[in-house]
């Protein structure tokens, strides 16, 4: 699935394009931003995109963040999703910055920041640079498990999802966005990914976190979210059964639900999620 209206962005000396829903009608509620991992983009996000932007259905306005029609901003960070490929290696933190610049240019005043695979270390880095503009993070599918910094191990895991946990479709978004970024700019960034200390840095966040995995992804290990929605000072862990490491694009309802309650509740004080299970 891809999303329509995509418009090119630069900020920073990088250049990505951006996806937007109801962003005028929904101005003074807090937006979601979505940010995709490594090698891939905005594609499968899509489906999570359009239900959060057309909110839980027949459902009048809940918690903040939950409302019928808030604003969603997906990106094609710089060098992915056919954007330019940056002259040089990207780190964690420019990536945050650029999204936060583009957010302002934007006039986004509050979000809550939706990152998968290695979109959680950007929304990581984007809590911690930006605390005023991100009220909650969510961290679906989070990478690198210390326990298991490794390229050749994190090639076994992918492959063994790709086969056993994902359907069709899904992997024939994920591996034509892969041949989309290619070889060398996915190994350019691969290193940034592989070295970001995750839970050394989640520990930072102020915010609401919930760590969310679907029930059979090998890569986002459940001991490793438990520990990093731990490591948290506001952490919350959920599953989603039976999925892999894509959840948000083959769970996509049960997803954008979890998220929903989730934010209501934190709003609210807490950070429980519903349940361990969703």
């Amino acid at each position: 699935m891809r999303l329509s209206g995509g418009v090119v962005v630069t900020a920073n000396g990088l250049t990505g394009r951006l996806y937007t829903s109801n962003e005028a009608s929904a101005a003074e509620q807090p937006a979601y931003v979505l940010l995709h991992g490594i090698g891939v983009s905005h594609r499968y996000f899509a489906r999570l995109h359009v239900e959060l932007a057309q909110g839980p259905e027949g459902q009048g306005q809940q918690a903040e963040g939950a409302e019928r029609g808030a604003a969603v901003y997906s990106f094609d960070l710089p060098g992915f999703g056919g954007t330019p490929r940056p002259g040089r290696q990207v780190t964690v933190g420019e990536y945050a910055a650029f999204v936060a610049a583009v957010l302002a240019e934007y006039a986004v005043e509050s979000c809550i920041v939706v990152g998968h695979s290695m979109g959680v270390q950007f929304a990581v880095e984007l809590a911690l640079q930006a605390p005023g503009l991100v009220s909650r993070i969510v961290l679906m599918g989070p990478v690198v498990d210390p326990a298991r910094r490794s390229a050749a191990w994190h090639a076994l895991a992918l492959t063994r999802d790709s086969l056993f946990s994902e359907p069709p479709l899904t992997n024939v978004v994920v591996f034509t966005d892969y041949f989309r970024t290619g070889v060398r700019w996915y190994l350019t960034e691969l290193p940034v990914m592989m070295e970001y200390p995750l839970d050394s840095r989640v520990s930072g966040v102020a915010q609401p976190v919930l760590v969310l995995r679907g029930g059979r992804d090998p890569i986002a290990r459940r001991p490793w979210c438990e520990y990093l929605a731990a490591q948290a000072p506001d952490g919350a862990f959920a599953e989603v059964p039976g999925r892999g490491h894509v959840v948000q694009d083959t769970a996509t309802e049960r997803v954008a639900r979890t998220i929903r309650h989730w934010a209501g509740t934190a709003a609210e004080g807490s950070a429980a999620a519903e349940g361990s299970t969703a």
